[in-house]
């Protein structure tokens, strides 16, 4: 057996940060779980980014074709001079073509947890739309932020694309949903993207793709992990394991550990068995129907709905009741 070379560190990693106060709380349940938010340092990022490109990911691709299709039907649904507000905003592809057909939007609110990311996105927006007042808000879209003063007096409207509502259980998925309405204000219009169920073989390709850009997002929680929380997780130790759950009706992704060890976290010795995983994720994946019922019992009113020609995808228009 090769003995682990393991970093000693000078004082515990900062146990009060909220990255290690999530990390240890997680590690230590059974099973092990970390939230996927902590996916998005600036290399998670990245990556993602790359995943949207792969051949195998038709999310992002089916998601474009429809807002292409019908941005300016989802701008008519805006009134004038709104702040459009983006949960968890990414890279600004998607909010591009929406604002290109939106005219009724003054100004565009990017929320996200990567300030680095989003300063980057917010530069590269205020200079394609200079009248557009563009104005980021790092912060993590699931808890309660500040919207800037600057739109206060404004009516606002909500955009949260990628299916990223799938990342949460059904549970935390209404809980968000009126989270959402509450920040947004009575009678304000959201714009969702929502996966659809479909074949298994096409969900599973798209989370195993054959160049193995979503292993590398998957394990670089590993790498944050070494880089953020002094950690000595050896990464080729850990397999990337995603598959679909049909009984939850969603993909999980998982971290497996492929023996028995010991790891270093924030100060704290984690135990790992042959075989045991890390659950970083899950993708929930919904009919038209059973999404508008949550959405309905979360205090929504569907408004309408517009599918990719394969009906991989949705995209949804709801308005706060």
């Amino acid at each position: 057996m090769v003995a682990i070379a393991r970093k000693i560190p000078s004082a515990p990693a900062a146990p009060q940060s909220e990255f290690a106060r999530d990390v240890l709380a997680g590690l230590g349940k059974t099973p092990k779980t970390i939230s996927p938010k902590y996916f998005y340092d600036s290399e998670g990022s990245r990556l993602f980014e790359d995943i949207t490109q792969i051949a195998e990911y038709y999310p992002t691709r089916s998601e474009i074709e429809i807002l292409k299709s019908h941005a300016a039907d989802m701008g008519a649904l805006f009134p004038k001079d709104t702040a459009l507000i983006e949960f968890g905003s990414g890279a600004s592809t998607k909010a591009r073509v929406l604002l290109d057909a939106a005219p009724n939007v003054a100004a565009y609110v990017p929320v996200d947890v990567s300030a680095e990311f989003l300063a980057q996105e917010a530069a590269s927006l205020h200079k394609d739309y200079p009248k557009l007042n563009v104005v980021p808000v790092a912060a993590d879209f699931t808890q309660d932020f500040e919207l800037p003063q600057q739109i206060a007096a404004m009516p606002r409207a909500g955009f949260f694309p990628g299916s990223t509502i799938g990342n949460f259980d059904p549970h935390d998925a209404c809980a968000f949903l009126e989270h959402a309405r509450r920040i947004l204000g009575p009678e304000s219009v959201l714009i969702i993207g929502v996966d659809l169920e479909k074949d298994s073989n096409v969900l599973h390709a798209a989370y195993n793709d054959a160049s193995g850009v979503t292993e590398q997002f998957n394990i670089n929680l590993l790498r944050r992990m070494n880089r953020e929380l002094d950690a000595d997780f050896d990464i080729s130790r850990f397999e990337h394991h995603a598959f679909y759950n049909r009984e939850r009706h969603r993909i999980e992704m998982h971290l497996a550990s492929v023996k028995r060890q010991k790891v270093r976290v924030a100060g704290e010795t984690i135990e790992f068995k042959a075989g045991e995983t890390i659950h970083t994720e899950n993708s929930y994946k919904y009919s038209v129907e059973s999404f508008a019922s949550m959405a309905r019992g979360c205090g929504w009113k569907p408004l309408t709905v517009w599918l990719d020609k394969k009906k991989y995808f949705s995209v949804h228009a709801m308005r706060a009741s």
